[in-house]
């Protein structure tokens, strides 16, 4: 684990905005990095434009759905925003769900970590074969990737492939994290507990498994933050939250966390909720507890410092989220 926790922030918003948020982050100087999420938007256009607009901030996906792409889709993505940046991106890597995937995606699903493994994996080697000229031959489970002619080839950067960054919350992918990634990106339903006793011990055994145990890596947390400039802005960023945390509660994919605490019980509540199509009543099953054990609350002055305080000494970097109506720059204000 390296020194004090460095603070990153994400965008949540359309790419007209991302230039303008990027270059008030860079100016800020109190925040290392820039994260997109993959939502209502394709992460990378903003990227190239943040990329444009900044020369020190590193940027990346937080996360970018891989299993919607096929790896070398991925491939021409990350690298040409790499070398747009001089170096700065960082591929943060999801999953996703099965039913985003095939019914959203209209892509194949099976064996997920396995899957995300052997995806990072191919990236690498498409990226090598661009790099050094040599002969792409990468064959899989998943993936075959055999054909590259020089036409196809961007060539070689001037800088390192971009590192690549796996989201984890469950034992098997966090096993292919320790084995295959640069860094972890930890799931927002998230607890001091549940990283330190089940998350980190996780990756550092697949690292060790895996002969990597000195090679760096870096875990990154997505922290919950409900706050405001206003009481009333404050009371809607507590009520935004508690849906947030009600709707990922609902996931059978996230219900680990919520047994780590033994609260498997609300996930039961929640997923019949979501069936029933009661999606605005996921907030009313999380209590003040279960609020403060997944997201950090208080007015803008303080929870800056207590983001800090929950993940310190456990996590290399915290990303704030705000799953609620929140202006671009409310993050930045909290980090001081």
């Amino acid at each position: 684990m390296s020194g004090d926790l460095v603070v990153d922030v994400a965008f949540h918003g359309g790419p007209d905005r991302i230039a303008e948020v990027a270059r008030e982050v860079e100016g800020r100087g109190t925040v290392r990095g820039l994260f997109v999420a993959e939502a209502a938007h394709d992460p990378f256009v903003a990227l190239a434009l943040a990329a444009d607009a900044t020369q020190r901030i590193e940027i990346g996906t937080s996360i970018a759905v891989a299993l919607a792409r096929t790896p070398m889709a991925m491939a021409y993505s990350a690298y040409d925003v790499q070398r747009l940046s001089g170096g700065r991106l960082i591929l943060g890597l999801g999953s996703q769900i099965k039913p985003h995937i095939t019914r959203r995606y209209g892509m194949p699903w099976s064996s997920p970590a396995a899957r995300m493994q052997e995806y990072v994996a191919a990236l690498r080697a498409i990226w090598h074969s661009w790099q050094t000229g040599d002969a792409l031959d990468f064959r899989g489970d998943f993936y075959e990737h055999t054909l590259m002619p020089p036409l196809f080839s961007p060539g070689a950067l001037e800088v390192p492939n971009p590192r690549v960054w796996l989201a984890a919350v469950g034992p098997r992918m966090l096993e292919a994290a320790g084995a295959v990634a640069d860094g972890l990106i930890c799931h927002p339903l998230l607890s001091r507990s549940y990283l330190d006793q089940v998350v980190a011990p996780a990756v550092q055994r697949s690292r060790e498994t895996n002969d990597r145990a000195d090679e760096p890596f870096e875990i990154s947390t997505l922290c919950m933050v409900a706050t405001g400039r206003t009481e009333e802005q404050l009371a809607d960023a507590v009520a935004g939250v508690r849906h947030q945390i009600g709707f990922y509660a609902s996931t059978p994919a996230y219900r680990p966390v919520l047994d780590h605490h033994g609260w498997g019980d609300l996930h039961l509540e929640a997923h019949a909720l979501t069936k029933a199509g009661r999606w605005t009543d996921l907030g009313d099953l999380v209590d003040d507890e279960i609020l403060a054990a997944f997201a950090v609350v208080g007015e803008l002055d303080v929870v800056g410092a207590e983001m800090r305080a929950r993940f310190g000494g456990l996590a290399d970097r915290a990303t704030t989220s705000m799953p609620y109506d929140a202006d671009d720059l409310l993050a930045l204000d909290l980090l001081g």
